[in-house]
């Protein structure tokens, strides 16, 4: 198996086959995280599809200061912000500056799967999922985000909060959905 390193030379040189296996190699952990930042399984592979286009075309530019993953990891999450920006070109943002979030329920995520929550995440609207996953997940900050996406530190950070108490509450409730039922199913 190639290093990271000799695997960009063979790509930047043409080689069909190494660029290949630079696609097998990071494909599923890319589809991962752009699953994250989809509303749907088709609107991930369209994240992917774009993000490793313009992998393959700015790998002249990588320049090892950091892991092959981690810049393709970036290049991933920003074909995903760019694809959230055209949507949101079509749609209003609305600035919810004072978001009062009450007494949280305490739930338990040890009884689900990856794929269960990766459904409720989903399924939250656009901006709350993009600045979730941006903040909880990915770890930027606030600043970091209302720069990223043109909003204002407030909208980030009561978007993040609507985001929360929408994870809560779907999360409390497939949790009695599942009580009742007596047993998951998966």
């Amino acid at each position: 198996m190639l290093s990271d390193e000799e695997l960009v030379r063979h790509c930047l040189s043409g080689e069909r086959a190494a660029q290949k296996q630079l696609y097998d190699r990071f494909c599923r952990k890319m589809m991962a995280i752009s699953l994250r930042y989809a509303s749907t399984s088709a609107e991930a592979e369209d994240i992917v599809m774009e993000g490793f286009m313009s992998v393959f075309n700015n790998l002249k530019q990588f320049q090892f200061k950091s892991r092959l993953e981690t810049w393709i990891t970036r290049i991933m999450i920003n074909a995903a912000l760019n694809k959230q920006r055209r949507k949101m070109y079509l749609m209003p943002v609305v600035d919810v500056q004072d978001v009062v979030i009450g007494e949280e329920e305490s739930v338990s995520l040890s009884g689900f799967h990856y794929n269960e929550l990766l459904k409720i995440i989903q399924s939250l609207p656009d901006g709350c999922r993009i600045i979730f996953n941006l903040f909880a997940i990915e770890g930027y900050s606030h600043n970091e985000i209302s720069e990223m996406l043109g909003v204002s530190v407030g909208t980030s950070k009561s978007q993040y909060n609507r985001a929360r108490k929408l994870l809560m509450e779907r999360l409390a409730k497939e949790t009695t959905t599942y009580e009742r039922l007596g047993e998951r199913q998966i």
